[in-house]
This record gives structure tokens, C-alpha cells and sequence, in this order.
């Protein structure tokens, strides 16, 4: 599990290589999850937003994979505050009215609540928000969470701007180690900003990743490549990301596929094939 963090210190968040989203599953989300965990995954992504989530069935598959004798420990869980724009105006998990230190740990209580757990391993802040000043409230609200015990880690999600980025990292007295971005061709693949990641020690996970880039997959270069190891293409780009320390997230719904997706790490990609694929990215 990942470590805990100290003040003005960063260490690189300890987490399974891929990990499980749970976006718009609705009520599909508990049968899912605990396919998933049955599969083999051991990190599940989460939000307190239930716009796109039902973090409550979440909590529902994890009694499920409980009872079958896997247990809190073995498992990654993050989670998510969403800001009120964020929100279905209708559907806000904590008080709309109250102050923004005060939704943050409203949200908190009822992640706590919904997964059925003492503890957080990641508790993301699911976009920036602004005044800057604001976003600083806010991540400080965090930092009494994770100094407190009950998230290990923190992060943050929809961060493209490596500015702002370097700003909240060299503000916070707890840093982010966790950077959760959609990776796709409008942003350059974030590369700028993953080498940054990199140096800090920040894990960047990425999502959207298939659905975002059938360009690559249709590539000829990367059938051929994934041909030679008897992958898909699908795997071959979520092994290449791997290699490169980036965590893939994958929201399959196929039993088939969420095999797949683990089971990406008995072959290697030679540095000439790194770059071959980094080409495409870029």
C-alpha cells in the first residue's frame, strides 16, 4: 500500500500497474467491480460524484470480493472530491451552501461511508478550480485528510497545465504524487508534462486511452508489432504506457478484455519499439 506522505516531502505513490475505472457504470457498477477483482485487478478508481459514479455500489462489490477472501488490504482504492460545477445540480453528495473546506470533508465521510473502509489509499481533487487562492483552500482541506490518516496519498485529476501544476506542487505542504489525466492527441499526449511527473517522482495515470486513440491501434506499425507477441493492440499500447511508469486506467465492461488488460506484463518492448510508438505519439 502506499506510504504515507511527510511534510514538504514527495515519495512515488506505490499502486497496481492498471488499474480499474468505474465511470458510468450506473447499475451495472457492483457486478463489474467485482468481476474485475475477481480477474485479478487489485486498484479500483472511484469519485464522489454520482453524476458518473456509484461509488455506493462500489462499496457493495468490495463486501462482495470480502466475502470471497479478498480483503481491504489487498486492494487500492482512490477516490475523488468533484467541485459543485462538477455535479448534476440535483444529485450533490454533500452541502452545496457550505464552505469549500467544509463539501471536502463532507465528500470524504461519504466515500468513507460508501466503500465501507477506514481509509483512502488516493484521494484525488477531481479538476482545478480557480481563483488560485481557492484551489489552495482546497488542497489544504486535503492535506488535513491525508495528515490525519485517512488518505495515504493525494492527487489531482484534469491538470494540463504544467504551470499550474508546478504552482500547487511547490505550495503544498503535502504534494501531489498522483497526476490523472485523459490521454489524447488535443494535449499532446501530455508529454511535457509526464517528464515533469517523472522527475518529481508523480505517478501519471491516463484514461480514455483506447477510446481517445483508434488512430494507434489502427496503425499497421502496431498490429505488426503486437502480432509478433501475440497481443492485442490494445495491449501492446497499454504495455508500451507501462513501461513508460504511466498507470493505465480501463473501464471494459467484457470479461474477455479485463483479462487482456492484466495480462500485458510477460513480454517487454525493446528501446527501438519504445521510440517506434513514441513516434506515433507525438
Amino acid at each position: 500500500m502506499a506510504s504515507q506522505q511527510g511534510e514538504n516531502t514527495a515519495s512515488r505513490a506505490i499502486m497496481p500497474p492498471i488499474i480499474y475505472g468505474t465511470a458510468w457504470k450506473k447499475e451495472q457498477t457492483a457486478d463489474l467491480v467485482e468481476q474485475a477483482v475477481r480477474s485479478g485487478f487489485r486498484g479500483i478508481d472511484t469519485a464522489c460524484q454520482p453524476k458518473h459514479y456509484n461509488e455506493k455500489l462500489v462499496g457493495v462489490a468490495l463486501d462482495r470480493v470480502r466475502e470471497r477472501g479478498i480483503e481491504r488490504e489487498a486492494l487500492f482504492l482512490q477516490t475523488k472530491f468533484t467541485p459543485l460545477a462538477g455535479h448534476d445540480p440535483h444529485n450533490i453528495p454533500y452541502d452545496k451552501n457550505a464552505s469549500l473546506e467544509q463539501q471536502i470533508a463532507q465528500s470524504f465521510a461519504v466515500s468513507l461511508d460508501n466503500l465501507q473502509t477506514q481509509y483512502i489509499d488516493a484521494l484525488l481533487l477531481h479538476s482545478p478550480f480557480g481563483p488560485y487562492s481557492a484551489l489552495m483552500n482546497g488542497w489544504r482541506a486535503m492535506e488535513a485528510i491525508q495528515q490525519s490518516g485517512g488518505a495515504r496519498q493525494l492527487g489531482i485529476c484534469n491538470c494540463y497545465d504544467l504551470t499550474l501544476l508546478k504552482a500547487l506542487y511547490a505550495d503544498a505542504a503535502v504534494k501531489p504524487t498522483i497526476v490523472q489525466n485523459r490521454f489524447y492527441r488535443e494535449t499532446g499526449f501530455d508529454a511535457a508534462l509526464r517528464r515533469w511527473c517523472d522527475e518529481k517522482g508523480i505517478v501519471y495515470q491516463g484514461f480514455w486511452i483506447l477510446t481517445a486513440n483508434p488512430h494507434i491501434l489502427a496503425n499497421t506499425m502496431i498490429q505488426t508489432m503486437a502480432g509478433k507477441y501475440g497481443k492485442t493492440e490494445p495491449q501492446l499500447l497499454f504495455r508500451y504506457l507501462n513501461q513508460l511508469n504511466v498507470v493505465p486506467l480501463t473501464g471494459t465492461c467484457s470479461v474477455e478484455h479485463m483479462e487482456q488488460d492484466l495480462n500485458i506484463f510477460d513480454f517487454t518492448l525493446t528501446d527501438e519499439e519504445l521510440e517506434l510508438v513514441r513516434y506515433l505519439l507525438t
